[in-house]
């Protein structure tokens, strides 16, 4: 989208901006004069909602959806990012990313700017490209989603949080302790392009396109519009292991060989025998009836970014 596209937008309606109020913001209101006037100074007027709950940023999302704007605004961290892409897949809406959150990854991966000034000025003057979705048994991911050990983590991790009133950070650490003392494996059989595979282990990550495994760029993607979806299937080993490799993920020295199996498929099949699992999608946990079917949904969000450089 250039700038005389972004301002076409404007000129159409007034843009809408939704924000996640709780998403690592504390100084909301600040930020909400801050941004409408760096709009108004791009030539955008906009409309700034804001979402005090995952309730009400949905309902915001649903109310905009029925709007059909040419370009709506969302702010917050890659769950309100998600949120904002399963409301606008496959249409017309070009979605304009304000990085509001603590890791902001899909962000980081496309270029768009951390900083409110600059990430402003990418969305009046930025370019819309078309990007990957993943998808599993109807729920839109935008980054991965996983299964065994991280989405039990996520869930004592919110446990705590309302039950013991403890920080984020400090109920993760809490419920990382825990998980390691369980170390729950889970047997689950894969389908992929036919092939048929029963694996055990304590976790499975899957992305949206291909992630970097090795080396110091851990956790990032060189692209999210391949058309397809990573599987990263963590070899099983004790709690010994496990702890190695968490500290390794951090250092930049996992070796794919030793601690990890990789492919990548368009679609796939993940059954078990339990009726239910949990799963983590953008950090989101939710029980999913089994079999999980996961497919990647090629180019179908529009998204702002800077222009490529010369």
């Amino acid at each position: 989208m250039s700038t005389s596209a972004a301002r076409s937008a404007h000129l159409s309606g007034i843009v809408p901006v939704i924000i996640n109020a709780g998403a690592g913001n504390p100084h909301v209101d600040k930020r909400v004069e801050t941004l409408t006037d760096l709009f108004i100074a791009g030539g955008l007027r906009v409309d700034v909602r804001l979402a005090s709950s995952g309730e009400e940023l949905d309902s915001l999302m649903r109310a905009a959806v029925a709007e059909r704007p040419r370009l709506l605004v969302a702010a917050g961290g890659d769950g309100t990012i998600s949120t904002a892409a399963a409301a606008f897949v496959d249409s017309d809406t070009v979605l304009g990313v304000l990085p509001f959150g603590t890791l902001n990854h899909f962000a980081k991966d496309l270029g768009i700017p951390l900083e409110l000034e600059e990430a402003v000025g990418n969305i009046i003057d930025g370019q819309s490209i078309s990007v990957d979705v993943g998808e599993v048994n109807g729920k839109v991911f935008i980054n991965n989603s996983s299964l065994g050990l991280y989405p039990d983590m996520v869930r004592d991790r919110e446990r705590q949080q309302t039950r013991l009133g403890r920080g984020k950070w400090r109920s993760l650490v809490w419920a990382s302790i825990a998980a390691f003392r369980r170390y729950p494996f889970l047997t689950v059989r894969l389908e992929v392009e036919g092939t048929k595979r029963v694996l055990v282990t304590p976790l499975v990550f899957i992305g949206n396109n291909e992630y970097t495994m090795e080396g110091f760029d851990i956790g990032a993607r060189a692209c999210i519009d391949a058309g397809r979806l990573s599987i990263y299937i963590v070899k099983k080993e004790g709690r010994a292991a496990l702890l190695r490799l968490s500290l390794e993920a951090l250092i930049g020295r996992l070796k794919q060989a030793r601690d990890f199996e990789a492919l990548t498929a368009t679609d796939f099949i993940i059954d078990t025998r339990h009726q239910q699992l949990l799963v983590a999608t953008d950090g989101e946990v939710q029980r999913m009836k089994t079999p999980l079917h996961y497919r990647t949904r090629p180019k179908s969000l529009r998204v702002i970014v800077p222009h490529a450089l010369p």
